[in-house]
């Protein structure tokens, strides 16, 4: 059994190993109350005709330390208490090794798709950001790819600004033309591994999520899986939407209106599946909001499984400082009581 006293302004913590010796503290209270209620009463008095003289006698160093040796007394049995319960403190270290974790994002039109409502962008986005925010302690970052790749946020553990950029991503850019049209696997997951390379983390993940096929890039996305392998990066990918055919925006008209149109699915799951083997990641397939809710949560539960975390705990004997005190204490109601302070029966 232990008794903690933890000061949170300080990382030590005094723990008393035998903490039922202090209830011999209690006893403190009726000698207290016998000492200032009936002690006075056993004393032997001398009886005076007139007390009035005494009255506006000088006050002296004797008479100020009058109760010195009792509360010495109080003090030395409170040490010696305490001495017994046995107090200790301890040091803890924890040290816990974080995750660099670059999230590789498509943002090519076809993400628009309407098979995963309200499309797959945002359910992609929404579901991301659940993640992020359960892992408030890891080193996050953001790479988006359609044609070309960028990375749009550097690992960070700000996700309030990771997330706010997050929300903000979009398939706007290759839309309007400011990114070329195609789908850059190879490029957008060479461009998290150069990132992620560089980082100092332990353990160093790249969750890469596409609807497509890579059909442009100067990288093919098994070469960047093999640089993603070299450099000890694992790489979980995921094919977001449904089989068969489905409807694409093409373009917006000029009253508002999006132009669709019927298209055969493109995915390439045998290159993401790849790409997971070659670098021990997971391949994963979510045709719903909830499937990928669920690849999440299972990529969550694999990765804090590799996470490391020691604790050193280490607890030290803290009496001999009370012991001291005690004696000390002991001493001066000693030479009090018996030396300057001694009194005539």
């Amino acid at each position: 059994m232990a008794f903690s006293i933890i000061y949170s302004k300080y990382p030590l913590a005094l723990t008393f190993s035998e903490p039922l010796y202090l209830l011999w503290l209690l006893l403190l209270v009726p000698y207290i109350l016998w000492h200032f209620l009936w002690q006075h009463r056993q004393e032997a008095s001398m009886t005076l005709a007139d007390t009035a003289p005494l009255r506006h006698a000088p006050s002296t160093w004797r008479t100020r330390l009058l109760h010195a040796p009792f509360w010495l007394r109080i003090l030395t049995f409170t040490l010696v208490v305490l001495v017994l319960s046995r107090p200790q403190t301890h040091n803890s270290l924890h040290k816990n090794e974080t995750e660099g974790i670059m999230m590789a994002l498509d943002i090519s039109t076809s993400m628009m798709t309407p098979d995963i409502r309200p499309n797959r962008m945002t359910a992609a986005k929404e579901v991301a950001v659940q993640f992020i925010s359960a892992r408030s302690n890891d080193n996050i970052g953001l790479t988006l790819f359609g044609g070309e790749a960028f990375t749009q946020c550097p690992l960070t553990t700000d996700h309030t600004t990771l997330l706010s950029m997050f929300k903000h991503v979009s398939c706007d850019l290759q839309a309007e033309g400011v990114i070329q049209p195609g789908t850059a696997i190879g490029m957008g997951l060479a461009t998290a591994v150069s990132h992620l390379r560089q980082s100092k983390s332990k353990s160093k993940v790249i969750i890469l999520l596409t609807d497509g096929e890579n059909n442009t890039g100067d990288i093919s996305p098994l070469t960047a899986a093999d640089m993603a392998r070299d450099s000890g990066i694992r790489v979980y990918t995921i094919l977001l939407g449904t089989n068969g055919r489905v409807s694409v925006p093409m373009a917006q008209l000029p009253n508002g209106e999006v132009y669709e149109t019927q298209m055969e699915s493109t995915a390439d799951p045998t290159t993401l599946r790849q790409i997971a083997t070659a670098t021990g990641g997971t391949f994963y397939k979510a045709a719903s909001r909830e499937n990928l809710r669920r690849v999440y949560a299972d990529i969550d539960k694999l990765e804090k499984t590799k996470l490391k975390v020691t604790n050193y705990n280490r607890r030290y004997e803290a009496y001999q400082p009370l012991a001291l005190a005690a004696f000390i204490s002991l001493l001066l109601e000693i030479l009090l009581r018996f030396g300057l302070l001694r009194r005539l029966p």
